[in-house]
């Protein structure tokens, strides 16, 4: 899907805003294949068993582990800003970070400050909403084709955190009052996707809509798909456990990961990317 603003088209010769930031050559975001997309969902169902997991084992308590897992997380985007390039190991341990925090910091706010899920899917959505107006008043673009210097970077996986904390509130929210069971949700936000699909494909939704809402949409997806491994069959899953699902879709993410780093197919070729491509 492309992702850019609706309606931002260049006219021939014009010339986009300079970017702001240290300026790389290289775009420091995968190119959105079918690689990406499955890895997001594998990444989301990490996020949601793995936060369960640390919760259980680690006795840190909701808290404790939020906090563990945030220092993790800053020491690994520390690491990729200093890339100047697509890096599919430490992009993708980013995002699986991401997830997790994202997962916990819905959760901290539910069960440990009784915010309601009405108002903190709000809340989040509010948030992404300013973090999207304002790298667009900054950059001129939202295109995620195009993410070549350090502030775009940082509008970037901020929006991304955003997306994954808005996930996690609005699938719990969508699974207590629609009360359908792990399956029949992960059913339900499957189609949502689809239908996103068809309306860009088909009916002309602008691609940086169906991006992030398709984005949005994967983490309740993969939360609902790991719940329904992980959890007790009294509880309608297959009681898989948290360890054995989340070694399980670590192992194919670090699959996929190694075998993107070999054969760099979802690198963008940067003499393809035209100001107005995305």
């Amino acid at each position: 899907m492309r992702a850019d603003l609706p309606g931002a088209v260049e006219a021939p010769g014009t010339s986009r805003p300079a970017p702001t930031g240290r300026r790389l050559r290289w775009n420091k975001v995968p190119d959105v294949t079918a690689y990406f997309w499955v890895i997001k969902v594998l990444c989301t169902t990490v996020g949601e068993t793995a936060a369960d997991l640390l919760n259980e084992k680690l006795g840190l308590g909701l808290t404790g582990v939020s906090l563990l897992m945030s220092v993790v997380l800053v020491a690994v985007l520390v690491a990729q800003f200093r890339t100047r390039a697509y890096r599919p190991g430490i992009y993708w341990l980013a995002v699986a970070l991401i997830s997790i925090v994202g997962t916990l910091i819905s959760d901290n706010l539910t069960d440990n400050l009784g915010v309601p899920l009405e108002t903190s899917t709000l809340a989040f959505a509010v948030a992404l909403v300013v973090v999207f107006v304002a790298w667009y008043r900054s950059e001129r673009t939202l295109s995620i084709h195009h993410v070549d210097t350090t502030r775009r970077e940082s509008f970037y996986w901020l929006a991304v955190l955003f997306t994954f904390a808005l996930g996690t509130a609005a699938g719990d929210l969508v699974a207590e009052r629609m009360d359908l069971g792990y399956w029949l949700s992960a059913g339900l936000f499957a189609l949502a996707i689809a239908a996103v699909a068809v309306a860009h494909f088909a009916l002309g939704l602008d691609a940086v809509w169906s991006f992030w809402i398709a984005y949005i949409l994967t983490r309740p997806l993969g939360a609902s798909i790991g719940d329904y491994l992980s959890q007790p069959t009294a509880d309608g899953g297959l009681g898989l456990g948290t360890v054995i699902t989340s070694v399980l879709f670590l192992a194919v993410i670090l699959g996929l990961v190694v075998f993107l780093t070999v054969t760099r197919r979802d690198v963008a070729d940067p003499e393809r990317l035209t100001p107005q491509a995305s």
